[in-house]
């Protein structure tokens, strides 16, 4: 699934520096990325010469897309589980090594930030994003779930934020994604060749004096429709209050649930409830054990093939309504 060729490291100072290095890809991370993530912030893990760590996506279009989901669609058409095993294992103990990281871990979001990329900067201390970060958690509509954590991090954002994000995959740009809590501070594209060489001079501290005041969060005119709606019992519930409320917003979410898979919404609506209760790593190790059966399924096959590789944009879900989904299935995926 790739190899480290794809990732740059080095020292600047006394700071460590990552480079996600896919543009082509949108910097989307392959098994030999994560590997390559992993070693470096382990052997920086005690070294008295990096005092903190730096990671950065080349080229202007993304900072990360998420996981090589193409790959991982061939190697389940393959029959390969133990490729896709392994990825998501790998994946998944490098979030949980960045959450854990005993010195500062900083990213520089500029670009696309969704699903994999959000799992290699949401879980460090410090994340900067400029006004063109895009945030996403976009797996409902390949079929699968929010995942890298997903299921601790987002029942955790204000209200039900996390839970309108999990289920419609609505994007997040820049400010948007400070007020929402994935990212900490705002800073001008601009500025940001500035903030890496005031970072590499005086540490994590330097990114204060960037951070530029925020314009008005787009979704304060709806997060009383959305903590309300997407607080319901069920995913049917939602529906039934978004029908409800009638306004142009609620509308406009009604017509994005509906072009996700309905298993999907319905997984991923379970997964995050449960994650509320539950510690960072007990989240991943849910995750884990569901993508063993999702990735088996036919919406994750059907929704990487329509949106990933065909692009057609036209999945044909099964089943194709939220009604047909068996509340027993779902139960039985966390059993």
């Amino acid at each position: 699934m790739g190899e480290a060729a794809n990732l740059r490291v080095w020292h600047e100072g006394r700071v460590g520096r990552l480079e996600l290095n896919r543009p082509r890809a949108l910097n989307a991370l392959d098994l030999g990325m994560i590997a390559g993530l992993a070693e470096a912030l382990a052997g920086w893990r005690e070294a008295p010469s990096v005092q903190a760590v730096l990671i950065t996506g080349a080229g202007e279009r993304a900072f990360c897309a998420g996981g090589d989901i193409r790959a991982i669609r061939e190697a389940a058409l393959a029959g390969e589980g133990s490729a896709i095993e392994r990825f998501f294992a790998d994946e998944y103990a490098l979030n949980e090594g960045i959450a854990s990281y005993p010195k500062p871990y900083i990213a520089l979001i500029d670009g696309i930030c969704m699903g994999g990329g959000i799992g290699v900067s949401v879980h460090g201390d410090i994340r900067v994003t400029s006004e063109h970060g895009r945030f996403a958690m976009p797996e409902t509509g390949i079929g699968f779930f929010p995942d890298i954590g997903a299921s601790y991090f987002l029942p955790r954002l204000p209200g039900e934020i996390g839970m309108y994000l999990a289920l419609t995959g609505a994007e997040l740009r820049g400010a948007d994604a400070v007020y929402a809590g994935l990212a900490t501070h705002f800073v001008p594209r601009a500025a940001f060749p500035d903030l890496e060489r005031a970072i590499i001079a005086d540490g994590p501290a330097a990114v204060a004096g960037f951070a530029a005041s925020l314009p008005p969060f787009s979704l304060a005119p709806h997060r009383a429709l959305i903590d309300r709606c997407f607080g319901e019992a069920s995913v049917p519930e939602i529906i039934a209050a978004l029908e409800s409320a009638g306004t142009a917003f609620a509308e406009e979410t009604l017509k994005t649930l509906s072009a996700r898979s309905p298993s999907a919404l319905a997984w991923s609506f379970a997964l995050l409830r449960r994650g509320a209760a539950r510690t960072l790593s007990a989240c991943l190790a849910q995750e884990l054990a569901l993508t063993r059966r999702i990735t088996r399924h036919p919406d994750f096959l059907e929704g990487v093939r329509a949106m990933v590789v065909d692009k057609d944009r036209a999945p044909r879900w099964q089943p194709a309504t939220l009604a047909e989904v068996d509340p027993s299935a779902i139960a039985a995926l966390f059993a």
